[in-house]
């Protein structure tokens, strides 16, 4: 019996069942990840677009090194300077305002939705406008927010507060707009619903709708956030800014945090005791995360992420062109979706078993997640995998 099945069957009896493993890792660097039998991987899944500056990044690890060595928590009853530093950084990226550090990207979400209803709460408002097909969490708000069926079924009654327009079509919005609307949600690009970016005159629709009817637009940034798109935020390819947008997953290189970043004007809606999180912003958390900002920075990784996307789009779209049941590449930077006919699972184990990790975005899409920094040689041999999987799966159909 291997090394991989051993631990699978531990974790299987005494892990909760809400997960469907397919491999067993224990190591990784850069785009390379190894199971305990000594199978080594390609990555493009990078912990679902988590590890933006590749596993075990050098100045990551040493960041975090050094602050366990020095303060991992201190709580938010004091000051930490990590948190401060962090704090200025995303907003000097972003909307020169202030941030909230929770852990997650629920628990950011959750914050982003608390300071809307607070910020509307005087006018009686607090009902928030998300897309169909969204993705923004998984506690009780999050899934209420979120515009898919099917994490929200068996968990009723969901909190109300929601209404569900069609994402791209500003019409379905200006619909969904009443008196209780305090806010629209958006995602620069839709990730567990499709690597579906947004289209300019939407998000130029929507900012426009906000500002005419007193609404604020929020934006999830959680997985298309920290330069998986090439810019550092995926709103930053639109001409517009929204009053406030949240990031978690690649924020701290795979350590866990979760942020809200928002106007000034309306993160002071937020005073003592609206709001908390016990580990949020620690400064082991932010030490890491100022670390990843360095790194991407350091390395022109926003620069890498456009250019290699290109590349890898452009070498999909070979695919589209061989196979008929490979219909459509989309999305932006390093956030990418092969839309296939049939099982996109199927697709995604024929890659893992040519040696490439990747994973789903529902059930018709493949989602490439490299890091930003991925090689071109590991890119060519990766398309090299993709190859060889799809010619086993369709290879003698076209034939």
């Amino acid at each position: 019996m291997s090394k991989s099945t051993d631990i699978a069957e531990l974790f299987n009896q005494y892990v909760m069942n809400t997960y469907a493993p397919s491999a067993t890792l224990i190591s990784g660097h850069g785009c390379k990840v190894r199971n305990p039998d000594g199978m080594t991987y390609l990555d493009f899944s990078a912990g679902i677009a988590v590890l933006n500056v590749g596993h075990c990044h050098p100045k990551v690890v040493t960041a975090i090194q050094e602050q366990a060595a020095t303060l991992m928590h201190c709580s938010n009853l004091y000051y930490n300077a990590n948190q401060a530093l962090l704090a200025q950084r995303l907003s000097k990226l972003s909307l020169s305002g202030k941030c909230f550090f929770a852990n997650s990207g629920a628990e950011a979400n959750e914050a982003m939705i608390k300071l809307a209803r607070l910020w509307g709460s005087e006018k009686g408002k607090f009902e928030i406008i998300t897309m169909q097909n969204s993705f923004h969490g998984r506690t009780l708000a999050t899934v209420a927010a979120t515009g898919q069926t099917k994490v929200q079924d068996g968990f009723d009654p969901l909190p109300v507060g929601f209404v569900h327009a069609v994402f791209n079509n500003l019409d379905s919005v200006k619909a969904a707009v009443n008196e209780r609307t305090v806010a629209i949600m958006v995602e620069a690009v839709q990730g567990e619903g499709g690597v579906l970016p947004a289209e300019e005159s939407f998000m130029v629709g929507v900012r426009k709708l906000c500002d005419q009817k007193g609404l604020l637009m929020l934006c999830d940034e959680i997985q298309c956030g920290m330069g998986r798109t090439g810019k550092w935020f995926g709103w930053q390819h639109y001409p517009v800014k929204p009053d406030a947008f949240t990031l978690a997953k690649s924020l701290g290189g795979g350590f866990p945090i979760g942020a809200l970043v928002a106007t000034t004007d309306l993160a002071d809606k937020f005073t003592p005791g609206k709001h908390a999180s016990t580990f949020g912003g620690n400064p082991l958390a932010c030490a890491a995360a100022l670390a990843v900002i360095e790194a991407i920075e350091e390395e022109s990784m926003l620069k890498s992420a456009a250019e290699h996307g290109k590349l890898l789009v452009a070498g999909l779209n070979g695919f589209v062109d061989q196979y008929a049941q490979v219909q459509a590449v989309r999305g932006l930077g390093m956030m990418i979706g092969m839309v296939v006919e049939g099982s996109a699972k199927e697709v995604v184990d024929a890659c893992r078993d040519m040696g490439l990790l990747c994973c789903t975005a529902g059930e018709h899409v493949v989602r490439l997640l490299p890091p930003l920094n991925v090689s071109e040689s590991d890119l060519e041999e990766a398309m090299e995998m993709i190859g060889d999987a799809l010619e086993q799966l369709f290879g003698d159909e076209e034939e």
